[in-house]
């Protein structure tokens, strides 16, 4: 089994020469280039090969929210991106891949001395594989993002160009740092304001950061229960939230007790001073929908201290058909132990465990001072600006995990990658809007049901 690449035990000037020559296998101009290939799966197919062991009854939702548009449909087909950068050469210069590194991965979260951080945030896809393919999903989510927002060509290409240029910026610095100061790098949010240059974008992002900061368990409280013959419960809101049976729960407080050994011993102390309340199936995302996924509510010292945490379903990634095996044999623990390796801090209650029929599971927060980017309606100058952060993040997180040196050295001092990148971005945008209209018409067709409304 194999994972990022080890940072070899060499000088680094002979870290940077294997960069360099990783050149002679993929020219940094080659990554401009975006032909479908003549077999390419439908992209349907792949979708509806995806759904096989979802909950059949939510698929529709699924298919639904990726027609809402082609940012939509980008979002939920990871999967049929995957497969075309598998078809494509590679560099061989391997990192832990987000895998699924869109602009709406990422987002704010607190550390757990409850600063508040920018970072990546969904790990669902996260594998061993070449550090450029998280590089071209962000570049190609850009470059949808702003087509959508109604921005010219030559600043959706300056937008696309803005994301990839921080990253090749950010690890050529990293890569002349020592491993500490790597390790411990990342993105306060509040450093994120002296980045936004208009007086009223700057009121937008506090206000941004102030809703986040309020994001806690407490304020869940009042939307997510009621109270219902005296006791806390969760709310029922069909099909997107809906109280879990009895056969669910009696099986929720068994994984619940599993979960607890992946904890470290401290937070094992902590987790224990709550108790289990109550549970509910909920539908999360886009390209998640149909997968299992439950909320718990936990009390703590009394009933107004609560703790929601997420049971989600850990399924293969939709990388692991294209690439060598990764290192962990559990699907939830690759998640886990991903989130852990890319993300600057982590989630104190992040673990995973086994459940009924042999699925995999991992648990987290649902709400810790978390937010997320309104992408939609981002000015051009706006865009530009939360793309390159996303650049810097990913950079950061393929840093600790790969050899950075190794990456600056094949990135070089000169533009050519970015502005490959940026070509390949407007093009496979332009693949992602006829994937969009292919799943329209499928669903026209009657080929597959979506249901636009939830």
């Amino acid at each position: 089994m194999t994972g990022p690449d080890p940072v070899h035990r060499t000088d680094p000037a002979a870290r940077a020469a294997r960069g360099r020559a990783a050149r002679k296998r993929v020219p940094r101009s080659a990554h401009a280039g975006w032909i479908p290939s003549v077999g390419r799966p439908d992209p349907v197919g792949v979708l509806e090969r995806q759904g096989r062991d979802r909950l059949p009854e939510l698929l529709p939702v699924r298919y639904g929210r990726m027609t809402a548009s082609p940012f939509a449909f980008l979002r939920g087909a990871a999967a049929v991106m995957a497969a075309d950068l598998a078809a494509q050469p590679h560099t061989g210069l391997t990192v832990q891949l987000c895998g699924d590194a869109h602009l709406l991965n990422f987002g704010l979260h607190t550390s757990p001395e409850r600063a508040l951080l920018f970072d990546l945030n969904d790990f669902d896809e996260t594998f061993p594989g070449p550090f450029e393919w998280d590089v071209k999903r962000l570049a190609a989510s850009v470059a949808v993002a702003a087509r959508e927002n109604g921005h010219s060509d030559a600043r959706t290409r300056r937008a696309a160009l803005e994301a990839t240029a921080a990253y090749r910026v950010t690890m050529r610095r990293l890569a002349r740092q020592g491993e500490l100061d790597v390790w411990y790098e990342r993105l306060d949010a509040d450093s994120l304001l002296p980045l936004v240059r208009s007086a009223g974008r700057r009121r937008r992002v506090e206000s941004s950061l102030t809703r986040a900061r309020r994001r806690t368990s407490l304020q869940a409280l009042g939307k997510l229960t009621d109270v219902v013959d005296g006791h806390r419960r969760l709310i029922h809101d069909p099909p997107l939230l809906e109280p879990a049976g009895a056969p669910d729960m009696a099986a929720l407080r068994k994984i619940f007790s599993d979960y607890r050994s992946t904890l470290g011993e401290e937070r094992r102390l902590l987790l224990d001073r709550y108790r289990f309340v109550d549970a509910a199936r909920k539908v999360v995302g886009v390209g998640s929908v149909g997968i299992r996924c439950f909320i718990v509510l936990l009390a703590g010292r009394d009933a107004d201290d609560p703790l929601f945490l997420q049971l989600k379903e850990a399924r293969e990634s939709v990388l692991e058909e294209h690439l060598p095996n990764g290192p962990y044999v559990h699907p939830g623990h690759r998640v886990v132990a991903g989130q852990r390796l890319l993300q600057a801090t982590g989630d104190v209650f992040l673990g995973w465990m086994s459940g009924p029929q042999g699925r995999a599971f991992y648990w987290r927060q649902l709400r810790d001072m978390k937010g997320s980017a309104d992408v939609a309606g981002m000015s051009p100058a706006e865009l530009a600006a939360y793309a390159r952060l996303c650049g810097t993040a990913v950079a950061r997180a393929h840093a600790r995990s790969g050899d950075r040196i190794a990456i600056a050295g094949y990135l070089g001092g000169a533009d050519t990658f970015e502005r490959a990148v940026a070509d390949f971005a407007l093009s496979y945008a332009d693949q992602t809007v006829h994937d969009h209209a292919t799943l329209g018409a499928a669903v026209a067709a009657g080929v597959v049901s979506a249901d636009p409304g939830v």
